[in-house]
């Protein structure tokens, strides 16, 4: 089934479901996503994500109608970039007094930094907002809720290195989600390989 059409039958609604949330990001092997899984555990508070929904955000799209998932189905192709290595290095949290999340860090490589840089153009100019946040690549490893500072502090000196994972993004994929929380489960609406 062609982007346009999958955009149309995934986003309008139907039969009562609400509309999914649309975004943009790499995946991430199967033997990272082992290495990172195993890695969980130990943090009271903390909702771990499962392996198969690990992956880099490169744009957060949203809940989006028709025309504008026609308008991304026909802008996404037109993404002309090569093949890149991403780097995974060490594990962080977000939020300092409050920890909302632990992730593993991204090295946000130029290549990187361009291809969601375009990405957020296009989507600018569809009419959607800018996104708020500064790019910080990263894959989500647990949402944390009511973890303390102190045990998210322990579990980061426990597990939070390892030596660098590099692998090689061969293409951006299109994800849909319907969880209202977060975590997953994604799926892969469409893909465009980075081959220029």
């Amino acid at each position: 089934m062609s982007l346009k059409a999958a955009a149309f039958g995934l986003v309008l609604p139907h039969r009562g479901f609400a509309m999914p949330r649309l975004f943009t990001g790499l995946e991430i092997p199967a033997e990272i996503g082992q290495m990172l899984a195993s890695l969980r555990g130990g943090l009271p508070g903390a909702r771990w994500i499962d392996p198969e929904n690990y992956h880099v955000t490169l744009r957060f799209i949203g809940d989006i109608d028709g025309h504008a998932a026609n308008e991304i189905a026909m802008m996404l192709p037109r993404i002309n970039r090569k093949p890149f290595e991403v780097a995974v290095q060490g594990l962080t949290s977000f939020g300092s007094r409050k920890p909302r999340a632990v992730v593993a860090t991204v090295v946000p490589s130029r290549p990187l930094v361009e291809l969601q840089a375009e990405l957020e153009r296009m989507m600018r100019r569809i009419g959607l907002m800018p996104e708020p946040r500064k790019f910080t690549p990263h894959v989500t490893l647990a949402r944390l809720r009511d973890a303390s500072a102190q045990d998210v502090a322990d579990y980061l000196s426990l597990r939070g290195y390892f030596p660098t994972r590099v692998f090689t993004a061969s293409r951006f994929v299109l994800f849909s989600s319907r969880a209202s929380v977060g975590g997953g489960p994604y799926v892969v609406e469409d893909s465009y390989a980075l081959s220029a």
